[in-house]
């Protein structure tokens, strides 16, 4: 009798006491949680409820104030803010990844045309399509012609890429299909001619020839594209993504596919200049739901540095004859700066070259006028000259850069830039230093689409081998902690998404990413080593996939 005496009112001791505390529909807990908040304070535990964090403090703080309805125990694992890309191509992405042959990391154009025999045999299709390749990773560093592809492929329009997205080789008979011809005059692109005959090297606008005569994706393929993006996304703790340049349709797809919970991870989506575009969306203001966001146009100013059509203010130290090319007249550029000035939306330029940093930075100024929060970006913005720097300060221009690509380029970048002008190129400390943040991205495809190598290239500023040993111009390199930020509150910014993520605070969307070490503290090579254990998007475990 006085045991059942005894266990009633430990009963009703521990309802009191449950009475006393607020529910929650989570709680992690035994980890390691960098919150990347104002202070950068750290955590044991966090509570959620209702895709939002309620709670974050010790273990002990949060036990004495909430209980839940799942616990997980996370063994002193890393809690981290989910990794957001700042610059991607999420769409193009999928895309590539459902269609395309793949090139990356080709030795040689022989090993290019292998790769789309190998492609084709397995996946035959009307057009032959591939990307990645890159010259400047090939033993005669120049670019190819298209005989071998006529040779291999009669008949067959074939159309493949370079890496950036900036120049591609085609076919005689993909030329042909688009009415491509020797004597063609593209503004802004190129046709190249050699000996009074086309090479099937096509630059920027050129390639727009070629894209208008490809059939599109079917509802059904772009919807397994999206997907296939995500899935990959997901598994390297991407939570939101910056998809740099979409048109209407693929727009409206993400947005039912997300109302439908389908697509999970968070888009801030800009728009291709258009027209049709522009008048979808500029007349009604930003677009905006808790996974969507439609805010930006994108803009071109030049070309890429790798294709050497970056706008540059003197000639290319390793082609004297070239100084790059602006992709649209002036008055293009005044135009959608006004349409999107009046309707509240950001303007976000690619420019690489010094020459298009400096038009732009100019063209924003004249209407930005001084210190602003309209946020208007500079997407890339590698190489700036010396006098420019002060102008992103002064009138409040945000740089959005992608630390692979100094990695990636700095093999060739001296070379192609000399001396003088390398040292004002992939310059972040600088440009970080002008507004006190900056949002950091991969360009993916162009560059492997993990944030955790975003991470190791903007501290290390060495490629996966550790070269060059002391780092490349390590006076531009960013600390951990500045590292950390521009892939999760800097980027949130870039997207005016701050309030609702890119930090582990309460009353934000529980958006984290679980990690197996400590990429704050571990040696350098065990950044590279790090495995995404989980991702949670609104409280929900989307990777590893249940």
């Amino acid at each position: 009798m006085i045991r059942n005496h005894c266990y009633l009112f430990l009963i009703a001791t521990l309802f009191s006491c449950q009475q006393m505390k607020t529910e929650a529909d989570l709680i992690l807990f035994n980890a390691t949680i960098y919150t990347v908040d104002s202070t950068f304070s750290t955590a044991q535990s966090l509570a959620i409820r209702d895709g939002k964090i309620l709670a974050i403090g010790s273990d002990r703080q949060i036990q004495d104030r909430y209980y839940a309805k799942e616990y997980r125990e996370v063994a002193g694992k890393i809690i981290l803010p989910g990794f957001i890309d700042a610059h991607c191509h999420f769409a193009g992405y999928g895309k590539k990844l459902l269609q395309y042959a793949d090139l990356d990391g080709t030795s040689s154009f022989d090993e290019v045309l292998q790769r789309l025999l190998d492609h084709y045999r397995s996946y035959p299709s009307e057009w032959l399509q591939g990307r990645g390749w890159d010259q400047n990773d090939w033993p005669l560093k120049e670019f190819p012609d298209n005989t071998m592809l006529d040779s291999l492929f009669p008949g067959v329009p074939v159309y493949i890429r370079r890496v950036d997205g900036h120049a591609a080789l085609a076919s005689p008979e993909a030329l042909r299909r688009a009415g491509i011809t020797a004597g063609m005059s593209v503004r802004g692109g190129e046709v190249e001619v050699k000996n009074g005959k086309m090479t099937g090297i096509l630059l920027d606008n050129a390639m727009d020839l070629i894209s208008a005569v490809i059939p599109a994706l079917t509802l059904q393929e772009e919807t397994e594209a999206l997907m296939m993006a995500q899935t990959n996304c997901l598994a390297a703790g991407l939570t939101m993504v910056v998809d740099a340049g979409l048109d209407k349709q693929t727009i409206w797809l993400m947005d039912s596919l997300q109302k439908e919970n389908t697509l999970k991870i968070r888009v801030d989506a800009m728009l291709n200049p258009e027209e049709e575009n522009l008048q979808a969306f500029l007349p009604n203001g930003v677009y905006l739901t808790d996974k969507l966001r439609v805010g930006s146009i994108k803009l071109y100013a030049d070309g890429a540095l790798g294709s050497r059509g970056a706008c540059l203010l003197e000639p290319y130290a390793d082609a004297p004859q070239r100084t790059g090319f602006m992709i649209q007249e002036p008055g293009y550029y005044q135009s959608i700066c006004e349409r999107a000035y009046q309707s509240g939306y950001q303007v976000n330029t690619h420019a690489i070259g010094d020459s298009g940093v400096r038009f732009m930075l100019k063209m924003y100024a004249s209407f930005l006028k001084g210190n602003n929060d309209r946020r208007w970006r500079i997407e890339h913005v590698q190489v700036v000259h010396p006098e420019d720097f002060s102008l992103f300060g002064r009138f409040s221009i945000i740089p959005s850069v992608q630390a692979t690509h100094t990695t990636s380029d700095m093999k060739w970048a001296v070379e192609r830039l000399g001396s003088e002008r390398i040292k004002g190129a992939y310059a972040y400390r600088q440009l970080l230093n002008e507004n006190g943040w900056l949002p950091n991205g991969t360009d993916f495809p162009i560059e492997d689409i993990y944030p955790l190598y975003t991470f190791y290239s903007s501290v290390t500023r060495k490629d996966h081998e550790g070269f060059p040993e002391g780092g490349f111009q390590m006076e531009n390199a960013l600390t951990r902690e500045e590292a950390l930020r521009s892939v999760t509150i800097w980027a949130a910014m870039g997207s005016f998404r701050e309030k609702e993520t890119g930090s582990l605070e309460p009353g934000k969307w529980a958006d984290f990413v679980v990690l197996d070490r400590d990429i704050l503290t571990c040696q350098e090579q065990e950044i590279l080593e790090t495995k995404v254990v989980m991702t949670f998007i609104a409280g929900e475990e989307v990777y590893p996939a249940h």
